[in-house]
Protein backbone atom coordinates (compact mmCIF):
# COMPACT_ATOMS: atom_id res chain seq x y z
CA UNK A 1 0.00 0.00 0.00
CA UNK A 2 1.34 3.43 -0.99
CA UNK A 3 1.15 6.39 1.07
CA UNK A 4 -0.89 9.25 -0.42
CA UNK A 5 0.37 12.17 2.16
CA UNK A 6 -2.00 14.83 0.62
CA UNK A 7 -4.94 12.30 1.66
CA UNK A 8 -3.46 11.70 5.23
CA UNK A 9 -3.06 15.73 5.64
CA UNK A 10 -6.50 16.13 4.93
CA UNK A 11 -7.71 13.05 6.99
CA UNK A 12 -5.54 14.43 10.41
CA UNK A 13 -6.80 17.57 9.39
CA UNK A 14 -10.34 16.39 10.14
CA UNK A 15 -9.65 15.16 13.55
CA UNK A 16 -9.61 16.14 17.14
CA UNK A 17 -7.06 16.58 18.97
CA UNK A 18 -8.33 13.13 21.41
CA UNK A 19 -8.28 11.17 18.18
CA UNK A 20 -4.80 12.95 16.74
CA UNK A 21 -3.32 11.63 19.83
CA UNK A 22 -4.76 7.89 19.94
CA UNK A 23 -3.53 8.20 15.86
CA UNK A 24 0.00 9.64 17.50
CA UNK A 25 -0.17 6.40 19.68
CA UNK A 26 -0.58 4.14 16.97
CA UNK A 27 1.62 5.25 14.50
CA UNK A 28 4.70 6.24 16.61
CA UNK A 29 3.81 3.37 19.41
CA UNK A 30 4.17 5.61 22.74
CA UNK A 31 1.66 8.36 23.79
CA UNK A 32 2.52 12.02 23.20
CA UNK A 33 1.89 14.40 26.36
CA UNK A 34 0.73 17.31 23.59
CA UNK A 35 -2.13 18.62 22.97
CA UNK A 36 -1.44 20.68 19.96
CA UNK A 37 -2.44 19.97 17.07
CA UNK A 38 -0.76 21.04 14.29
CA UNK A 39 2.22 19.38 15.95
CA UNK A 40 0.34 16.38 16.26
CA UNK A 41 -0.21 15.89 12.77
CA UNK A 42 3.52 17.15 11.56
CA UNK A 43 4.69 14.23 14.32
CA UNK A 44 2.22 11.64 12.84
CA UNK A 45 2.93 12.52 8.87
CA UNK A 46 6.54 12.75 9.87
CA UNK A 47 6.31 9.11 11.16
CA UNK A 48 4.00 7.70 8.16
CA UNK A 49 6.91 9.28 5.72
CA UNK A 50 9.57 7.73 7.59
CA UNK A 51 7.92 4.36 8.02
CA UNK A 52 6.85 4.38 3.96
CA UNK A 53 10.52 5.41 3.14
CA UNK A 54 12.49 3.18 5.28
CA UNK A 55 13.69 5.78 7.94
CA UNK A 56 17.41 6.76 8.38
CA UNK A 57 20.30 5.41 6.60
CA UNK A 58 22.46 3.13 8.38
CA UNK A 59 25.27 6.07 8.29
CA UNK A 60 22.79 8.79 9.87
CA UNK A 61 21.85 6.41 12.51
CA UNK A 62 25.20 5.65 13.43
CA UNK A 63 25.71 9.43 13.73
CA UNK A 64 22.91 10.32 15.99
CA UNK A 65 23.86 7.74 18.15
CA UNK A 66 27.30 8.84 18.70
CA UNK A 67 25.46 12.36 19.30
CA UNK A 68 23.29 10.85 21.81
CA UNK A 69 26.27 9.24 23.44
CA UNK A 70 28.14 12.76 24.01
CA UNK A 71 24.79 14.33 25.25
CA UNK A 72 23.56 15.57 28.57
CA UNK A 73 21.18 13.00 29.70
CA UNK A 74 18.42 14.29 31.86
CA UNK A 75 18.34 13.32 35.54
CA UNK A 76 15.06 14.02 36.71
CA UNK A 77 11.99 13.00 34.94
CA UNK A 78 9.33 14.69 33.90
CA UNK A 79 6.29 15.10 36.13
CA UNK A 80 3.45 12.83 36.36
CA UNK A 81 0.44 13.95 35.25
CA UNK A 82 -2.47 13.35 37.94
CA UNK A 83 -5.43 13.88 35.62
CA UNK A 84 -5.79 12.22 32.39
CA UNK A 85 -9.21 13.61 31.64
CA UNK A 86 -7.29 16.67 29.58
CA UNK A 87 -7.09 18.86 32.67
CA UNK A 88 -3.93 20.49 33.97
CA UNK A 89 -3.16 18.98 37.49
CA UNK A 90 -0.99 21.49 39.01
CA UNK A 91 1.41 19.95 41.90
CA UNK A 92 3.56 22.54 43.20
CA UNK A 93 2.93 25.81 44.21
CA UNK A 94 2.21 28.25 42.32
CA UNK A 95 4.60 31.08 43.59
CA UNK A 96 5.57 32.59 46.51
CA UNK A 97 3.93 34.36 49.63
CA UNK A 98 5.45 37.89 49.83
CA UNK A 99 4.81 40.26 52.50
CA UNK A 100 3.37 43.81 51.20
CA UNK A 101 5.64 45.82 49.46
CA UNK A 102 4.87 49.29 50.70
CA UNK A 103 3.44 51.24 53.54
CA UNK A 104 0.28 49.74 54.92
CA UNK A 105 -2.77 51.92 54.06
CA UNK A 106 -3.24 54.68 56.69
CA UNK A 107 0.51 55.16 56.97
CA UNK A 108 1.18 58.77 56.64
CA UNK A 109 4.77 59.62 55.38
CA UNK A 110 6.59 62.77 55.76
CA UNK A 111 9.95 64.02 54.33
CA UNK A 112 11.76 66.97 53.95
CA UNK A 113 12.78 68.16 50.74
CA UNK A 114 14.52 71.55 49.95
CA UNK A 115 13.07 73.06 52.96
CA UNK A 116 9.63 71.65 52.24
CA UNK A 117 7.66 68.98 54.06
CA UNK A 118 6.32 66.84 51.82
CA UNK A 119 3.34 64.17 53.31
CA UNK A 120 2.27 61.60 51.50
CA UNK A 121 -1.43 59.62 52.98
CA UNK A 122 -1.24 56.00 51.93
CA UNK A 123 -4.62 54.66 50.81
CA UNK A 124 -5.90 51.24 49.69
CA UNK A 125 -5.57 51.89 45.98
CA UNK A 126 -2.95 55.04 45.57
CA UNK A 127 -1.03 57.82 47.31
CA UNK A 128 -2.83 61.16 48.50
CA UNK A 129 -0.28 64.00 48.37
CA UNK A 130 -1.77 67.55 48.49
CA UNK A 131 -5.50 66.34 47.56
CA UNK A 132 -4.53 64.21 44.22
CA UNK A 133 -4.08 60.51 43.79
CA UNK A 134 -1.56 59.44 42.60
CA UNK A 135 -0.71 55.47 41.69
CA UNK A 136 2.76 55.07 42.38
CA UNK A 137 5.33 57.27 45.41
CA UNK A 138 7.84 57.47 42.25
CA UNK A 139 5.08 60.08 40.58
CA UNK A 140 4.86 61.82 43.96
CA UNK A 141 8.84 61.69 44.13
CA UNK A 142 8.90 63.04 40.74
CA UNK A 143 6.30 65.53 41.11
CA UNK A 144 8.01 67.00 44.13
CA UNK A 145 11.65 67.12 42.49
CA UNK A 146 10.83 67.20 38.14
CA UNK A 147 13.18 64.71 38.64
CA UNK A 148 13.16 60.64 38.42
CA UNK A 149 13.06 59.12 41.46
CA UNK A 150 12.30 55.93 42.90
CA UNK A 151 9.54 56.71 45.51
CA UNK A 152 10.89 54.34 47.95
CA UNK A 153 14.16 55.46 47.99
CA UNK A 154 12.76 59.32 47.96
CA UNK A 155 11.05 58.25 51.27
CA UNK A 156 13.45 56.03 52.82
CA UNK A 157 11.70 52.80 52.79
CA UNK A 158 13.93 50.65 51.22
CA UNK A 159 15.67 48.11 53.36
CA UNK A 160 18.90 49.64 53.29
CA UNK A 161 17.74 52.53 54.79
CA UNK A 162 16.74 54.32 51.71
CA UNK A 163 20.31 54.95 49.73
CA UNK A 164 20.09 53.73 46.00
Amino acid sequence: MELDIAQEAQRLSQMTVVELRERHAEVVGEECRSRHKDFLRKRILWRLQANASGGLSERARQRAEELANDADLRLTPPRPRTADDGTHAVTGTVGKSREPVGPLPGTLLRREYKGRTVQVMVLDKGFEFEGKVYRSLTAIAEAVTGAHWNGMAFFGLRANGGKP
